[in-house]
């Protein structure tokens, strides 16, 4: 049975990744994606930093290892969150939270594709289907008021680099031993150094000071990157992955109420539909491997980053 501060901390978690698309919009009014996200990702890697200085834990060794780390970093956090960034400059916050939810069904279609899957249920192949049938659903090419566009394309390629990313980590980073925490700081010490070189092509601009979008983005590296994680590894410690993962179905959620209460956003009926299928196709996918954990206990590898998902075998858990 779960407990009452493993819920505290599951309603916290997904309170911190399902906001993060609101401090990713209200950033916007100073920064530019690209600066955006180097100052996410170098205060988180601030904070990790000196969590790892007072725990007295070392940052990993090894270069094999940190060429994983950076490629995990490109793909799990220094893309995704510029894909995102880029993204919000047009499209609502409630409808970024709702594209994001397609991560789980990306993670297990690449895994399907790279043979890290083998086995397909027709549960999960449903859940599948039906998840991409959400998200046709939520674009309606077919209709004039539709959502396709590229800025929505780009949000769904930030989701699709999240699976991607939750694939590579699960076969190249986990089982090395290293403390998650250590393993996440040189991830973010990576991604931090790949969007800096990002910064000739689109963070010459001038930074418009403001003190609402300074603090959001201040919020989104503190809290939606940086503590978030811990409290996510706390999370699966406690309760494991399966818990922990729930924050996929509750971020969705939260980006579309707090859309809706601070910025007045509304999203059409559809797309509000478009969500609850995928949704439901997520946990289709889920639901077969929950019956084999059962049968065939495993002690899964935690994930070394802070992304809205991550693989259980493989699953994908969150945070943004």
């Amino acid at each position: 049975m779960t407990s009452p501060g493993s819920l505290l901390r599951l309603g916290v978690l997904a309170l911190l990744w399902g906001s993060s698309f609101l401090w990713i919009k209200l950033g916007l009014d100073a920064f530019s994606p690209v600066q955006l996200v180097l100052v996410r990702l170098g205060l988180a890697a601030v904070v990790l930093l000196a969590i790892l200085r007072v725990r007295r834990i070392a940052l990993p060794s090894g270069g094999k290892l940190w060429a994983h780390l950076a490629v995990a970093a490109l793909f799990a956090n220094a893309l995704p969150f510029v894909l995102f960034a880029i993204g919000e400059q047009t499209v609502d916050t409630g409808l970024a939270g709702v594209l994001n939810s397609t991560m789980p069904l990306w993670t297990l279609l690449i895994a399907l594709l790279v043979r890290q899957e083998r086995r397909l249920s027709w549960v999960r192949g449903a859940g599948l289907a039906l998840g991409f049938a959400g998200t046709l659903l939520i674009f309606a090419p077919w209709q004039a008021g539709g959502v396709l566009s590229w800025a929505s394309l780009t949000i769904l390629g930030a989701a699709l680099s999240y699976g991607l990313s939750a694939v590579y980590m699960a076969r190249y980073l986990a089982g090395h031993g290293v403390p998650p925490v250590a393993v996440a700081t040189g991830q973010m010490i990576c991604a931090t150094g790949w969007t800096a070189l990002a910064l000739p092509f689109g963070g010459l601009q001038a930074v418009r000071w403001s003190p609402v979008p300074l603090l959001a983005v201040a919020v989104l590296g503190v809290f939606g990157t940086a503590l978030a994680f811990i409290a996510y590894y706390r999370l699966i410690a406690d309760e494991g992955p399966t818990i922990a993962s729930t924050t996929a179905y509750l971020m969705p959620i939260v980006s579309v109420l707090l859309g809706a209460v601070v910025l007045d956003e509304s999203l059409h009926p559809r797309v509000l539909a478009g969500m609850a299928v995928i949704l439901v196709g997520v946990a289709l996918t889920r639901l077969s491997v929950r019956r084999r954990a059962r049968v065939e206990p495993t002690t899964p590898s935690p994930p070394s980053t802070v992304t809205p998902a991550r693989l259980a075998a493989p699953t994908a858990s969150a945070g943004d």
